[in-house]
């Protein structure tokens, strides 16, 4: 690869690889520790979270890996990268991960967040919510961490 791809395919690596460890926090002990906690309060917490989220310094590296991952799998599907199939493996990956995120957690953090804490129905809508995100969250960050591991397999080629 040119030093131009080197440098734009590692930077994909470290990218997908910073937000499938995030990712992977969430599953190992975040959320665990949220649903022991009372129903109310693990929800009240989650909604704290939720709303920082689009805040945070995660979506930096969020959007700039999706945008990278895309231009970076145009390059190898015409063939401008070496190790083409690698790179297209670790963008399609971690672009996955990146359409779990925008079409199945955040319209349900959404939905959580309307939801009253104090309200009949939050602990039900808390234990729906828990169980479908956290099983989604393993599927987006084995994907993202996955994708970062390709992108390094075509660096090291």
């Amino acid at each position: 690869m040119t030093d131009l791809a080197d440098l734009l395919v590692g930077t994909g690596a470290v990218g997908a690889a910073v937000v499938g460890g995030v990712l992977y926090a969430f599953s190992a002990f975040g959320m665990p520790g949220l649903r022991n906690a009372e129903p109310r309060v693990g929800m009240a917490a989650m909604q704290e979270m939720n709303r920082m989220a689009p805040r945070a310094p995660l979506v930096v590296p969020l959007m700039l890996t999706a945008a990278l991952s895309a231009g970076l799998a145009v390059a190898a599907v015409l063939g401008r990268v070496d190790d083409r199939w690698w790179v297209l493996a670790g963008c399609l990956l971690y672009l996955a991960a990146f359409a779990i995120t925008v079409a199945f957690h955040v319209p349900r953090n959404e939905a959580l967040d309307r939801v009253d804490v104090h309200g009949p129905d939050a602990v039900e809508a808390w234990h729906q919510y828990a169980g479908a995100w956290v099983r989604w969250n393993h599927v987006r960050s084995a994907a993202a961490i996955a994708g970062s591991a390709s992108l390094v397999v075509a660096l090291v080629r």
